[in-house]
């Protein structure tokens, strides 16, 4: 399908047959190629001591089915850079385009339901909503981007939960299942609305090794069925299986 770049929204959206639409410049259709765009981004936070330069002249491209591990010791880099991708914060200048969007140009609105849509995170300490049920901690990933009919939300998350070898604890809450089970819903809830490009933040992080392991399998599963997957670490374990790995060093590539 014909796709371009709305002028508004900055979003990648199909081109209706017969309609014709403005088209976008061959820089944005190369980078659009991308699950992650970025050149020369830049960021520094001013503080009381003075301003510190979080992230200087980064240059990043991840493909479709990429798996890239982002390392370097902490204050490097890497949780700003997260932020960066994610649309957390805005960067001071550089291109970036992340699933074919402009990130740093949506409103703050458009940026969360960008997000819901287009970016699966996986946390370190898995940010599940202690008093729903796994199920439910799916479908309201769901609900919130309207991504899939209603009716078809439930057995949606019941199929991710199946996967990640969960099915016979759909209904518990998170607080009654194990940490390494729960980092496997995180990952099912990050596939709810299934995105093109997974984050990973330390996803094993908080683990024993075994159960890192299992993770760490989840999510090379990801990157082979075509999503670009990034992630974060510290376990050079983790780094070693990736098929890139990205060191940072005071904000800059190593």
């Amino acid at each position: 399908m014909l796709r371009t770049i709305d002028s508004e929204t900055n979003l990648l959206i199909p081109q209706k047959p017969g309609i014709q639409a403005p088209q976008p410049a061959e820089q944005d259709l190369q980078a659009a190629e991308y699950g992650i765009y970025i050149s020369r981004l830049n960021k520094s936070y001013h503080t009381p001591a003075g301003s510190i330069q979080a992230l200087n002249d980064i240059s990043l491209q991840a493909s479709a089915g990429e798996f890239v591990a982002v390392t370097g010791k902490s204050g490097a880099g890497k949780s700003t850079l997260v932020n960066m991708i994610s649309g957390i914060d805005r960067s001071d200048s550089g291109e970036m385009l992340v699933a074919g969007t402009r990130v740093q140009s949506l409103s703050e609105d458009q940026r969360s339901r960008w997000r819901g849509l287009n970016l699966g995170i996986v946390f370190q300490f898995f940010q599940l909503l202690p008093s729903l049920n796994l199920v439910k901690n799916l479908t309201i990933a769901m609900d919130f981007c309207g991504r899939y009919d209603p009716k078809e939300r439930r057995p949606r998350a019941l199929h991710l939960l199946e996967q990640v070898g969960l099915a016979d604890h759909a209904f518990k809450t998170p607080s009654e299942i194990s940490g390494g089970q729960q980092q496997r819903v995180a990952v099912a809830r990050a596939l709810a609305n299934d995105p093109p490009v997974i984050i990973a933040d330390e996803p094993t992080g908080n683990l024993d090794s075994h159960t890192a392991a299992e993770i760490l399998d989840l999510l090379q599963g990801l990157s082979t069925s075509g999503k670009t997957l990034l992630v974060v670490t510290h376990d050079p374990g983790v780094a070693s299986t990736a098929s890139r790995r990205i060191e940072l060093v005071d904000g800059r590539i190593g």
